[in-house]
């Protein structure tokens, strides 16, 4: 069994399965989480065939009981959580005048709620890891959105804030514990997410391995140094900020 594990969501595609990647290249024991099964399957498949320890576990982010059988899941599996990864999210567009509740309540629902579900959920492990080594790591990907709303994004930009809020409120209470929490604030990453992007060819935006290195240069880090968020931009992106 592996000596350290990671559970990570939204892991079937982009940058949650660049970061379930590179932590299984350093040991980690994976549950990867994602909505659709047969994507998540497939990508949890190939995770597997390049010799990572993985399972799949699907779980739609709203629903509260799976995401409590997400966490049994791993803890099932592996007995312990070194690294959560809340990549999951949602963002759709449109006026705010336009809006539909249901949307809205979506984008909440996975962008927010989840996050702090699923922390509440793990922190009883998190907190054994950071015990044992003082260097359990909460990853919460939130967006540059977040810290710029964005027109026609109103929803999806105040999830994402709210998020730097909860991460920042989650290393005060748990820092002490050996548990350190730190916000990813990225701009257009290349993943499925942005393919409606126009005007931003995909070779231009960040990468998600970008994003992957990121976690890896938290986790090299001595317990002494918290890293309370990251932005990520492009070389253009500061003409907009």
């Amino acid at each position: 069994m592996a000596t350290r594990a990671a559970l990570i969501t939204g892991g079937s595609s982009g940058i949650g399965l660049a970061i379930a990647r590179m932590l299984g290249g350093e040991g980690y024991g994976l549950t990867v989480s994602a909505r659709r099964p047969e994507k998540l399957e497939a990508a949890v498949r190939g995770l597997v065939e390049e010799g990572l320890d993985a399972q799949a576990v699907p779980a739609q982010m709203t629903e509260e009981s799976e995401l409590h059988k997400l966490v049994e899941a791993h803890r099932e599996r592996f007995g312990r959580l070194d690294v959560l990864v809340n990549n999951a999210g949602v963002g759709i567009g449109g006026a705010i005048g336009d809006a539909e509740t249901k949307k809205l309540d979506m984008q909440i629902g996975v962008n927010l709620r989840a996050v702090y579900l699923m922390t509440r959920e793990c922190v009883p492990m998190l907190k054994e890891a950071g015990e044992e080594h003082s260097k359990a790591l909460i990853v919460n990907v939130a967006s540059i959105a977040g810290k710029h709303g964005q027109p026609w994004l109103a929803a999806y930009s105040a999830t994402k804030a709210a998020v730097v809020g909860l991460t920042q409120a989650t290393h005060g209470e748990l820092a002490q514990s050996g548990v350190q929490a730190t916000a990813f604030c990225p701009a257009f990453v290349d993943t499925p997410m942005t393919d409606w992007v126009e005007g931003v060819p995909k070779e231009a935006m960040i990468q998600p391995e970008d994003i992957a290195e990121a976690v890896r240069f938290l986790l090299k880090t001595s317990p002494a140094c918290m890293v309370p968020e990251i932005q990520f931009i492009r070389p253009s992106d500061h003409l907009a900020m």
